[in-house]
């Protein structure tokens, strides 16, 4: 068992929902953690609940991500796990009737987000483990059951995560030599925040962010965690392929 406690993890998007959760289980486990998200007043509370270090970040912009790494080195000295949970969703439409706009703003939380995330992870990890500070690192990208098929009415975030997804699938291979893992989870819907301006008909029926954060931390406890992590709700199937790395 890969014990959590002392890990110093860093968590995009932890003033609520998922990330919320994500922050107070580790937090139970004894993990030291930076947190970070756009709202200041809910980070604030989340870091007195969990005694985490708040950072107002907004994803989309690489310095703000940047500054995310810094005060994480400035303060323990290297990173173990950094993970990319910050994300935007988009009621359902048809493509015609696409807000274009929101769409790009999507793209830029689901997709660059998770990219600048990742890359500053990177850069932070490799000179850990090159000055010895740290044996090993992890990159965990929160995506979505999205990634892995096309869904009518949700043709942006659908394009998002499985950008995201090639993404995570890429750099896995580019750090296979470098001592630094990457973990893709895909959720199958969280009753989050996320789905305020319209819940999906299905919405009682999704997960609750404490059960999948909880299967989060347990597959990072692994001695080899898996690397892909696909968690679907009651009811819910998915039309791909390789079924294999399913988990319920």
């Amino acid at each position: 068992m890969n014990s959590i406690k002392n890990k110093v993890v860093v968590i995009t998007g932890a003033s609520r929902g998922l990330g919320k959760a994500l922050t107070v289980i580790l937090a139970a486990r004894g993990a030291k953690l930076v947190i970070s998200g756009r709202s200041a007043k809910d980070l604030e509370e989340v870091a007195k609940e969990t005694n985490a270090i708040p950072v107002t970040v907004d994803v989309t912009k690489e310095g703000d991500v940047a500054n995310l790494a810094k005060v994480a080195i400035s303060k323990f000295g290297h990173i173990n796990i950094w993970i990319n949970n910050a994300g935007l969703w988009l009621p359902k439409a048809p493509v015609e009737s696409l807000n274009i706009k929101r769409a790009h703003e999507l793209i830029e939380v689901n997709l660059f987000g998770t990219m600048y995330g990742s890359r500053e992870a990177i850069i932070c990890m490799k000179e850990s483990i090159s000055a010895k500070k740290i044996k090993k690192g992890m990159i965990v990208n929160i995506v979505s059951t999205s990634a892995l098929q096309g869904r009518a009415g949700q043709s942006a975030y659908a394009a998002s995560k499985h950008a995201a997804k090639g993404f995570t699938d890429s750099i896995r291979e580019e750090l296979l030599a470098s001592g630094i893992s990457v973990v893709g989870v895909y959720p199958g819907g969280i009753k989050t925040s996320l789905f305020d301006e319209k819940k999906p008909e299905d919405f009682k029926d999704f997960m609750t962010p404490e059960s999948v954060a909880e299967k989060i931390v347990q597959n990072l406890e692994k001695d080899q965690p898996d690397i892909e992590q696909v968690l679907i709700r009651p009811g819910q199937t998915l039309n791909i392929a390789n079924k294999a790395n399913k988990t319920k």
